[in-house]
């Protein structure tokens, strides 16, 4: 199976200057833990990914108001991608070696086309495949 059959095409998205509570709405409207910040010549070009776990541990554990903050102050990058024709056996490949819940899928000039998360795999994967990619993912 081709990752463009499950990825969530169109998510959220914000610009590196977003502010981190914008990004946290985001969060909300689209029911998600991560959103892609682009940026680049043609502005879809993933730059980063803010997490949930991005706001908590770089802005509220480090006591800093997240109401000052942009997103690329929370940011992770760089950002791990996968090609839009990639199979899914290539995009769980990637999630396990990288240890990533999310991955962001590029089309060939490498702007954003989606994102594949766990819960896709889990919801259109095979039973073994999803708890395989689980196990690497969590591990240590």
């Amino acid at each position: 199976m081709k990752i463009d059959k499950l990825m969530t095409s169109c998510p959220g998205c914000a610009t590196a200057d977003t502010p981190i509570a914008e990004v946290a709405k985001m969060m909300v409207e689209h029911d998600c833990g991560q959103i892609p910040v682009l940026g680049g010549d043609s502005g879809r070009k993933p730059i980063g990914v803010v997490t949930d776990r991005d706001i908590v541990v770089r802005a509220v554990a480090a006591a800093r108001n997240p109401l000052d903050l942009k997103a690329s102050d929370c940011m992770s990058s760089p950002c791990t991608t996968v090609k839009v024709d990639c199979t899914l056996e290539e995009c769980c490949n990637v999630m396990e070696s990288k240890q990533i819940r999310r991955v962001l899928v590029v089309d060939d000039n490498g702007d954003l086309a989606g994102i594949v998360a766990q819960a896709d795999i889990a919801r259109t994967g095979e039973t073994g495949q999803t708890a395989e990619v689980v196990k690497k993912i969590s591990a240590a």
